[in-house]
């Protein structure tokens, strides 16, 4: 059973970020302004979190090397800014910034300068004219994201297949990323395997099931430990949201056909502090590869939350968004007792 709890425990965690608590408002309204970009199916979600996150998803024009013009790319920007350096989201596999619907408003008001980025290539940017959507592609386009806008070092969260978005960004782009959290990584998987040599007919045919309601509601009850179905079929059109745009199709291809993520031999060249967050009860990646994970990571820590399945900031972000705010909390103490001077003492 999804919970979410009070985040006033939260707010100790940050006593120098100095902002008014604000309630994050549940109900749902009928007058929900969207952006004007979002499908119109939107307005028949009914989960009162997704749509208030909706209402503040905004498009930034981003310059990369390989379109022409900016791509109008889709996030949810802070409304704080804090003294502490900003936590940045990833999501999931063909997903959204809508993923963090229950934990981004935790983080947020616990004092947290909160992104949330869609991944090129999924999520609510315009692809109208983006023919690539390799890695290559995404870790240029969050790069510039990140200098244009974020401009300074990092807590960047992965979950699921964003744990390897996130590993491939801080291998490259060290400087961009303070430190990392992955949530039920899936950091061993070689890339899109076999599907990478499909013919591009067959692609496109794999990717029309890829959205299709079936699959996608039997990935929901296989991801999340009971929830109830009435849940599920809402949860499954927030994450078929994206799909509704001509362009996915051709990104999706792209990226199936460019070979996909593998990022197994990075791991060891991870050098930032990492917290692994793991779902007792993850019935699509085993923790056995949360241990394996920790293991490989130089100066990792891993913590499971009992009772949950694949995606914990999902289905318990109460439990996620503590980790997350004690972890950043541990790293700032060590910052700051690295950089206070020592009393010299004479004789």
């Amino acid at each position: 059973m999804l919970t979410l709890t009070s985040a006033s425990s939260a707010l100790t965690l940050f006593p120098e970020c100095k902002t008014q608590r604000r309630r994050f408002s549940i109900s749902a309204a009928a007058d929900d302004k969207f952006p004007s970009f979002l499908p119109k199916q939107m307005e028949e979600i009914k989960d009162p979190f997704a749509r208030k996150l909706a209402t503040r998803i905004e498009r930034l024009p981003v310059n990369v090397s390989f379109s022409e013009k900016s791509i109008m790319s889709s996030c949810v920007k802070p409304l704080i800014q804090s003294n502490q350096n900003p936590v940045v989201l990833l999501h999931s596999f063909d997903s959204s910034c809508l993923e963090w619907r229950y934990t981004f408003p935790l983080l947020e008001e616990a004092g947290l300068e909160t992104w949330a980025i869609d991944i090129l290539g999924w999520g609510f940017s315009n692809l109208e004219r983006i023919k690539s959507c390799d890695v290559a592609s995404k870790r240029e386009h969050f790069y510039q994201l990140w200098k244009s806008y974020i401009k300074r070092p990092m807590t960047l969260v992965g979950p699921s297949l964003g744990a390897a978005v996130a590993v491939d960004f801080a291998v490259n782009h060290p400087e961009a990323v303070e430190n990392l959290v992955l949530i039920d990584a899936s950091v061993y998987a070689e890339g899109t395997g076999n599907l990478a040599k499909l013919p591009r007919a067959v692609a496109y045919a794999g990717v029309s099931i890829l959205k299709s309601f079936p699959l996608r509601l039997y990935t929901t009850f296989l991801a999340f430990k009971g929830v109830s179905f009435d849940t599920g079929l809402d949860w499954v059109n927030i994450g078929k949201l994206h799909c509704l745009y001509p362009w996915w199709e051709d990104a999706t291809v792209s990226f199936m056909i460019s070979g996909g993520y593998n990022v197994s031999r990075q791991i060891d060249q991870v050098m930032q502090k990492t917290l692994i967050i793991w779902g007792e009860d993850d019935q699509i990646i085993s923790n056995k590869l949360a241990v394996r994970l920790h293991c490989e990571l130089p100066n990792s820590n891993i913590r499971q939350i009992p009772d949950c399945g694949h995606l914990p900031h999902v289905e318990k972000p109460d439990s996620a968004a503590r980790l997350i705010l004690e972890f950043m909390q541990n790293h700032s103490c060590q910052k700051k007792a690295q950089l206070a001077p020592t009393e010299e003492v004479v004789y």
